[in-house]
């Protein structure tokens, strides 16, 4: 499933949470990029955002259902893109949505995956604490 997106440097506000290259030490055994270093990535994503709205120590409790549907190769541009859902008495969840921009092709656009990560906010014996709402 190809789903091309709109060129990024033409969506307005629109600014990732995080964005790196794909190198060569992250592939897998069919040379793709492992798909836990993606996964590595969300959880960073997500608690860029989480941290936006609340300041403390965050765990992450839960990842729900990510499917790839494109894969990631060495030289891909990866955009991660994080909005929070809902926050909680003491978690927050993020959404977070995976881009690849094809550097060694054409410069396409791709949705890789997409995740919903739950946080909870913690204090320094890791024991949830209430969310202190804006």
């Amino acid at each position: 499933m190809t789903e091309t997106l709109p060129d990024p440097r033409s969506t307005g506000d629109r600014e990732p949470a995080i964005r790196v290259i794909m190198m060569p030490k992250d592939t897998n055994a069919l040379g793709t990029i492992f798909g836990g270093i993606i996964l590595s990535y969300i959880d960073q994503a997500g608690a860029v955002e989480a941290h936006r709205f609340t300041p403390g120590r965050l765990v992450t409790v839960a990842m729900h259902e990510v499917v790839f549907h494109e894969p990631v190769f060495v030289g891909d541009l990866v955009s991660l893109f994080a909005d929070v859902l809902r926050i909680g008495k003491t978690s927050i969840a993020v959404k977070v949505v995976v881009e690849a921009e094809r550097h060694l092709t054409d410069r396409k656009v791709v949705k890789v995956t997409e995740a919903e990560v739950i946080y909870v906010h913690v204090d320094e014996h890791n024991q949830p604490q209430p969310i202190e709402k804006p």
